[in-house]
């Protein structure tokens, strides 16, 4: 996902004269060429995070339609200040794009490492929240988003779905369950396979998605409706129960379970391990997701 966001935002450069790209520090090599053929529009502020994202507000008022990148923890949580007032208080736009997710940098320990990103990035109004799934939605989604002028949040990660899917802000539903089926699953980016996978032998209808905000809303109502139950487990890669409240959203209008599956609220882990073991701790990998499909939909 990172090779074809640099390769993307690379020929953004060379075809839109508004677009321009804020560095600090990470990732600086993979947009060294265009650094020479764009002098001005490739920034790379060293390892200044908080002015990083101070310069994307400022190139913003001016028009231009700044790419700002680094690892999950520098990008959201250590400048979130800047990104409350920089650019949603002046309501300026901006495409954040981010990799580490939850804990793809393991080997770089816990200050490389944000599963809360997101649910931090929540509290502000007037995102869009990307969790590409394949390498291939990762371009899409960029070609969408440089045009615009909107405040675009893109969560690249190491593991990915075996094929794409088509990117945008509607539930792709990939099983259909019986009208009697247990209910629906909600599998989100790169979650998608595992969860397949997981689910198998149950009677349920499988959906993806790769925006979360906006949160498909609609179309998880008709889903649950179509299914006949109202039931919903939510398959996130980042902290667990980050997107509750847009299920409860959904489905205020009838009676319904819901159980959230992510990284863990409860538990800090310290030892840096690999990602497949973090995923094992939180529940994260196929047998753990297929355990807790089992005890929610088998009651």
């Amino acid at each position: 996902m990172r090779d074809t966001f640099a390769a993307t935002v690379n020929a953004a450069l060379d075809d839109d004269p508004r677009a321009a790209v804020v560095l600090a520090a990470i990732s600086a090599g993979m947009f060294r060429r265009s650094a020479v053929r764009h002098p001005g529009r490739v920034i790379d502020l060293g390892i200044r995070e908080q002015a990083m994202i101070g310069v994307a507000g400022g190139l913003a008022l001016t028009g231009m339609r700044p790419i700002v990148h680094s690892y999950a923890p520098f990008l959201i949580e250590r400048p979130f200040e800047q990104i409350k007032i920089s650019l949603a208080h002046q309501d300026v736009g901006a495409i954040l794009v981010s990799i580490g997710a939850s804990y793809d940098a393991s080997e770089e320990g816990r200050t490389h490492q944000a599963p809360g990103d997101v649910t931090l990035l929540d509290t502000l109004p007037g995102w869009t929240v990307h969790v590409p799934g394949h390498p291939d939605e990762v371009r899409d989604m960029l070609r969408q988003a440089i045009p615009g002028d909107d405040r675009v949040y893109l969560r690249l990660s190491g593991t990915t779905n075996r094929a794409p899917l088509p990117v945008g802000p509607r539930l792709n539903v990939l099983r259909t369950g019986s009208p009697r089926s247990a209910g629906v699953v909600v599998a989100v980016g790169p979650m998608l396979d595992r969860t397949l996978e997981a689910t198998a032998d149950l009677d349920v209808t499988v959906a993806h998605t790769t925006t979360v905000r906006p949160f498909d809303r609609e179309g998880l109502s008709a889903l649950t409706a179509a299914a006949g139950n109202a039931d919903v487990l939510l398959v996130e890669p980042y902290l667990r129960g980050t997107s509750a409240h847009e299920v409860s959203e959904a489905l205020s209008d009838r009676r319904h379970r819901q159980r959230s599956l992510g990284v863990a609220r409860d538990t800090e882990l310290r030892a840096y391990g690999t990602p497949a073991e973090h995923a094992r701790a939180h529940g994260l990998d196929t047998e753990g997701i297929a355990k807790a499909a089992r005890d929610f939909f088998l009651v």
